[in-house]
């Protein structure tokens, strides 16, 4: 366990450098995985270098492999090395640098022929394609184009459409407590005339003496009116007769005392609306 600590802590010190190491609960767990994962390190770190060695040779091979082709390339053309100017081995480095962009075998004409009219060909199909996405862009614009209108139309319908309900919810609340203060007036007046009806009671008024009464009694007057009216027409004729003195005056004195009734009675029944009225 020792042993394992130590391991730890060094590969922790390599792999964190000059920062310090961060704090962590020291126990058997967390070593055995710190001892995994640092075993794990040196491994990777091991195949690493020794694939860095590797390249390393293989680009010394490959260096030397080419130098070798390159003396022999040129001592088969009747060349040397040193006897080439820099355009000249400016043209060949260009032409090496083609010949590998269009991947030749050689570089010889009846190769770069071929291949050149492929590229044109790629390069023709490539401009159809351009041609072909460039239309299909313009119809995606102008669709986009159409959504974005109709878009902002619907947000605008839904604008109005928020604004109409809270209008409506306002009214309705309006309503609410409009129905509300009638529906507390009714069951004030229901309570104030239920109040009213019982006073009356108390009273005991008679319904001789109600609104009601009088306007049916008034209605009654003035239908015997008219009936008595067609007995004012035949009595007419005989207006002009003298009646008997005696008789005369006894009915005027009937009259006069069913004239005074009627009058005491009148008063007393206004007397009685008038004390109604002022009573709250």
């Amino acid at each position: 366990m020792c042993e394992k600590s130590k391991i730890v802590t060094q590969w922790l010190r390599k792999v964190f450098g000059q920062h310090p190491v961060p704090q962590f609960e020291v126990n058997t767990r967390t070593v055995e995985i710190l001892y995994e994962l640092a075993e794990s390190s040196e491994m990777r770190c091991r195949e690493v270098e020794l694939l860095i060695e590797d390249h390393k040779q293989k680009t010394e091979e490959y260096c030397s492999d080419g130098a070798h082709l390159q003396e022999v390339l040129l001592q088969g053309v009747g060349l040397q090395s040193g006897g080439l100017s820099k355009p000249t081995v400016d043209l060949l480095s260009v032409l090496e640098g083609t010949a590998e962009v269009l991947k030749l075998k050689n570089t010889s004409l009846g190769s770069y022929m071929p291949a050149i009219n492929k590229l044109t060909n790629d390069v023709l199909e490539a401009e159809k394609t351009d041609r072909k996405l460039q239309r299909e862009l313009s119809a995606v614009r102008k669709k986009m184009t159409a959504s974005v209108v109709i878009r902002k139309k619907h947000q605008e319908d839904l604008m109005k459409i928020t604004h109409v309900q809270q209008v409506e919810a306002a009214t309705a609340e309006e309503r609410l407590l409009n129905m509300d203060f009638m529906k507390n007036k009714s069951r004030d007046l229901t309570c104030r005339n239920k109040i009213a009806q019982e006073k009356l009671d108390s009273r005991q008024m008679q319904d001789s003496f109600t609104h009601q009464a009088i306007l049916q009694l008034s209605e009654k007057i003035a239908s015997l009116k008219e009936e008595t009216l067609p007995l004012k027409k035949k009595l007419e004729p005989y207006s002009d007769l003298s009646p008997s003195p005696a008789l005369a005056r006894v009915k005027i004195e009937e009259a006069k005392r069913e004239l005074a009734a009627l009058d005491a009675q009148l008063e007393q029944k206004v007397d009685f609306m008038n004390t109604l009225s002022i009573k709250p």
